[in-house]
């Protein structure tokens, strides 16, 4: 889908505010970027369904005519780390860049239609029919869900079909899952039957006919591996520097929900994770562990979210070796993440956008796209040599050094 031509965003801005056009006079205080959160998540929704690349022009008042800010680099940087907030899900595309209208500096937003609808903002899905964003109503929901059926779906919410609603833990959903996933208010004033709230969170394909996606499985399945083999971490911790060099001191294969599974694999890391003591370097005793907890979650927590799941029975793989940690997870780079550009700042794609957004969610997940960076710079800080990667087409690795 090609960018807004000069020509089309004049004419965009010449009718007013409509379903796919919004003004922002300015990004001055937190209601104002708040605002623009939601008329992101609203056009990307795309309600619609036209499939029409949605504008936010900032630097418009409402009567159309300019506002004076200036469109600096730091604005646009601003917009562009909402990215990054965790607070719209499914993260949806856009990008930004400043234009010259009319002989006036605006800051175009420009928003595509997302194929995995709903998109939440903070809890709530925002849906936008006319020239105003507005929270969706129940029916609002049912056809974002339709629309999300008749697209070309990521891997995490295909449906499979040969599962039921009774495959999932819905007390677990209900207690636990929608609690963590939707604003309070929203959740007070539903109304919406049980396989609606599955639908419309993606664990179904479809309120009518409710079978289990793959992300349903993943987040609220009795026994995930029954439908998805590879949906495990193996764990392994070894005597020597390889395989075949020396014994097996602990393994486990740690099944589960996907929340489970991590944070069960996170206690074996703490179990194992020495702390060491340093009496002699500074007048205080200083300790440290042999690897940073931070670290490790920040990896494994990044390898459950963006490794394959079907097409393949491998797990992701926890190999704790006499000096290093080998955290490997199936399925190679995607997107536009490259085995060139793999862990270069800003760039981060996703297999599974839905199980990210899940994982956030849960509360498991504070930042999208800042995993490999946080990890890099926690095993600096702790005295361990830098975060290595070994990326190839099928599997990425990643290599924490054992401290000195």
């Amino acid at each position: 889908m090609p960018p807004l031509s000069d020509d089309a965003i004049v004419q965009l801005i010449r009718a007013g505010e409509t379903y796919r056009c919004e003004f922002k006079s300015n990004l001055s205080n937190r209601d104002g970027k708040e605002k623009i959160c939601r008329t992101l998540c609203a056009l990307a929704n795309d309600i619609r369904g036209t499939n029409e690349v949605g504008l936010i022009a900032l630097g418009i008042n409402d009567d159309g005519s300019s506002s004076g800010i200036e469109v600096t680099d730091q604005l646009e940087l601003d917009i562009q780390n909402i990215r990054g907030e965790g607070k719209i899900i499914p993260l949806p595309s856009f990008s930004t860049h400043k234009r010259v209208v009319q002989g006036r500096d605006i800051l175009c937003i420009e928003v595509k239609p997302a194929i995995s609808t709903p998109i939440k903002y903070d809890g709530r899905i925002y849906v936008r029919p006319g020239n105003a964003t507005l929270i969706a109503s129940r029916e609002d929901e049912t056809r974002l869900n339709e629309k999300r059926r008749a697209k070309d779906l990521p891997d995490d919410i295909q449906v499979l079909a040969h599962l039921r609603v009774s495959d999932l833990n819905m007390a677990y959903f209900k207690t636990q899952y929608l609690m963590q996933a939707f604003a309070a208010d929203i959740l007070e004033a539903n109304g919406r039957s049980t396989e609606e709230q599955l639908a419309s969170t993606k664990m179904v394909g479809s309120a009518i006919d409710p079978h289990p996606t793959v992300l349903g499985i993943l987040c609220l399945g009795l026994s995930p591996t029954d439908a998805v083999p590879g949906a495990y971490v193996q764990f392994l911790k070894i005597a020597g520097a390889d395989l075949a060099d020396g014994a097996i001191l602990d393994e486990a294969t740690i099944q589960g929900n996907v929340a489970d599974v991590i944070t069960q694999t996170e206690a074996k890391f703490n179990a194992h994770n020495l702390i060491g003591v340093d009496f002699t370097s500074q007048d205080r005793e200083l300790r440290k562990p042999l690897y940073p907890k931070m670290a490790f979650e920040q990896l494994l927590r990044n390898a459950i979210m963006h490794r394959a799941y079907l097409d393949t029975n491998a797990p992701v793989r926890v190999y704790w070796y006499a000096d290093r940690i080998e955290i490997m997870n199936p399925g190679g780079p995607f997107g536009s993440v490259t085995q060139d550009n793999f862990g270069k700042p800003g760039r981060t794609d996703y297999r599974n956008p839905n199980l990210a957004a899940a994982l956030r969610d849960l509360g498991l997940v504070q930042r999208f796209g800042a995993g490999i960076s946080i990890a890099s710079k926690a095993l600096i800080d702790n005295g361990n040599a830098p975060l290595q990667h070994e990326v190839d087409i099928n599997f990425v690795t990643a290599i924490m050094r054992h401290r000195p």
